[in-house]
């Protein structure tokens, strides 16, 4: 058992769904990250320390980020994550910048440690179970059911559980 707080699974759980729809891994990973902010700002507003969109109508749209050629949208788990075409391959775009693939696999493993390979392996066998635009469409509620265990209140925000292997193998099906 590892003790992680959620944001950090998510990224994975996301670059391994990414991936598995066809994703060449440093674009993967930079729409795990992506879609880990979107949903931490989904829950501050939740929790009240991020104001909603609605109150924030003066906000204007990012420019395009330096080096992207062109963005488009992908739906990832169920979130929209905005990518850019750019010379190195396709990027996630996050609070206006591209994501850049080597910061997040240093994120990782600086968080995961030792078990970033066996718990990348643990997620990889348990996409594989399913069709990818399956996977795509459920995956974050099998997120939901292995994610760790943290409390639900502000007191919970980026507070660590502990991640369960064997709650991960036990979701695919037989």
């Amino acid at each position: 058992m590892l003790r992680i707080n959620r944001a950090p699974v998510l990224t994975l759980w996301a670059a391994v769904v990414a991936e598995r729809l066809g994703l060449p891994r440093d674009t993967a990973l930079t729409a795990g990250q992506a879609l880990a902010g979107l949903t931490a700002h989904s829950k501050g507003v939740r929790l009240g320390i991020y104001a909603p969109p609605e109150l924030r109508p003066h906000e204007l749209p990012p420019p395009l980020p330096k080096g992207a050629t062109k963005i488009h949208d992908v739906v990832l788990l169920g979130r929209q994550i905005h990518f850019a075409d750019t010379a190195h391959g396709q990027r996630a775009v996050s609070k206006g910048e591209l994501v850049n693939p080597e910061s997040v696999e240093r994120y990782l493993k600086g968080k995961f440690g030792e078990a970033l390979d066996k718990v990348r392996a643990e997620m990889e066998r348990l996409a594989s179970h399913f069709p990818a635009d399956r996977l795509n469409q459920d995956g974050f509620h099998l997120y939901e059911q292995f994610r760790p265990e943290v409390p639900s209140d502000e007191r919970g925000w980026g507070a660590k559980g502990v991640l369960d292997l064997a709650r991960i193998r036990a979701l695919a099906p037989r």
